[in-house]
């Protein structure tokens, strides 16, 4: 699977049949798969250090990658839109993922951050102003968050905990930063590559996690021998498999699939992880956490399936169809 001058299916056969599935594989099951990961490393690895060699460490690899297959460095003002992009998504958003995942499931961390496409959607009604709030968008709204109540609120009588609130309260936060980058994305004059503009926003955001977690006191007295082999496995799996892996396959199927198809996998990493976490994590899976996904998976169908309502320009994209190219 290569990102070199992909062929578009309207201007040149197809690819194989088999490399569009592994693609969507990897989009699907790795990209779920990663939020277990996560919850496997911060056991042991703080939180902030843990989001910062990830995204450091494959930043690097895939800007080195990047430049040495002649794509043109960023200019001094794409650095400075990566920059912002960066803190919202790697410094706001995961930095909060990795920090709630010391407290909430990780399954369940997976359905609150499915909420995203809600998100932008408000984005585009509050912000951009492409696009009109309808009762279709309403209702679906409503749905997700009714959701994310289900498996907050103690008083619904559902059986199992809730969710801890402030862990929850921080996804939610994660899922409005990383909307909100969303939005800043159709703005700011980041790279024409997809490669390198990732890449850049990738090790940016390493970087300045690095500063966090030291300011947070986060690398006094943590001890890297005593970490465990599964912690560091976690880790490596979550650079190659989750961040590069996952971001290959991505870029490749943008290029040869509907974004509609591409983006299915908003619905499927949510039921992937929660079924990861239960089976891999012994995550807890009552009523509770099912009636929670199918309402937020509801909303998100919805949501990402609705007729265009655009009222600037007919030709201009859906911010909650077009995902950041560097999740999760």
């Amino acid at each position: 699977m290569s990102l070199r001058a992909p062929t578009s299916p309207a201007h040149g056969a197809h690819p194989p049949r088999w490399q569009t599935l592994l693609a969507f594989a990897i989009i699907y099951f790795v990209w779920g798969s990663t939020f277990y990961a996560i919850r496997v490393g911060v056991h042991e690895v703080p939180p902030l250090l843990l989001a910062a060699a990830r995204f450091s460490i494959a930043g690097a690899l895939l800007f080195g990658w990047a430049a040495a297959r002649g794509e043109r460095l960023p200019s001094r003002r794409e650095w400075a839109a990566i920059g912002v992009v960066a803190f919202l998504i790697f410094v706001v958003d995961y930095g909060l993922l990795f920090w709630a995942e010391e407290r909430v499931p990780s399954g369940t961390a997976a359905v609150i951050l499915a909420t995203i496409p809600g998100f932008m959607a408000l984005a585009e009604i509050i912000v951009l102003r492409t696009q009109r709030l309808t009762l279709r968008l309403s209702a679906a709204l409503l749905v997700g968050l009714g959701g994310v109540a289900v498996l907050m609120d103690p008083a619904l009588g559902m059986g199992g905990a809730p969710v801890y609130s402030l862990g929850a309260a921080g996804l939610l936060v994660a899922a409005l930063s990383w909307s909100g980058a969303a939005a800043l994305m159709r703005k700011l004059p980041l790279p024409a590559s997809k490669v390198m503009s990732a890449a850049a926003q990738m090790l940016v955001g390493g970087m300045v996690l690095w500063v966090v977690a030291v300011a947070a006191g986060e690398a006094r007295g943590f001890q890297p021998a005593a970490v465990s082999m599964g912690a560091w496995m976690a880790l490596a799996y979550l650079i190659v498999a989750g961040s590069i892996a996952g971001f290959t396959a991505y870029t490749w199927l943008i290029h040869h699939e509907s974004p509609t198809r591409v983006g299915t996998y908003a619905y499927v990493n949510p039921v992937v992880a929660v079924l990861v976490g239960h089976f891999l994590g012994a995550e807890v899976l009552d009523r509770r956490t099912v009636l929670g996904t199918l309402l937020v998976l509801v909303s998100v169908i919805v949501i990402t399936t609705r007729p265009k309502t655009n009222t600037l320009s007919a030709s201009a994209p859906s911010v909650s169809r077009i995902q950041p190219d560097t999740r999760p």
